[in-house]
């Protein structure tokens, strides 16, 4: 028999938006005390744009930017150098059965924010929309 599948949604669920959010608040306020033992990774001002967890939590992907966009690829070699002990710190604030595993990566919304008004700034686009 064939399971009713219309209770399924495409996007992430409400745990995993919780989990993601106190993962991300948690994550920015260990990277700004400079709570971690490098002193490399302390020397920048990383934003965490947002974090999207796995639909059963043992993985959590972090989006990160350095404050002024400088330095992308330094930092992610240094969060990724030191993700043992930003897990630890992280699993602190969580009471889930499992720590998750953090990934990172460059979060490109700012980029894409700057394509769209300079879209929005051509003049057959703006023809477009006014008309």
């Amino acid at each position: 028999m064939a399971k009713n599948r219309s209770h399924i949604s495409e996007g992430p669920s409400q745990r995993q938006l919780r989990v993601g959010e106190l993962i991300r608040r948690t994550l920015s306020d260990v990277l700004a005390r400079g709570d971690i033992h490098d002193p490399d990774l302390n020397r920048y001002s990383i934003t965490v744009g947002e974090v999207r967890t796995s639909p059963d939590l043992r993985v959590a992907t972090a989006y990160v930017v350095p404050l002024g966009g400088k330095g992308q690829d330094d930092i992610l070699e240094l969060l990724n150098r030191n993700r043992g002990e930003l897990r630890r710190a992280v699993s602190k604030n969580l009471t889930l059965k499992f720590s998750p595993e953090l990934r990172f990566k460059l979060d490109d919304t700012f980029d894409r924010l700057d394509d769209t008004r300079r879209m929005f700034e051509q003049d057959n686009v703006r023809r477009d929309i006014e008309s």
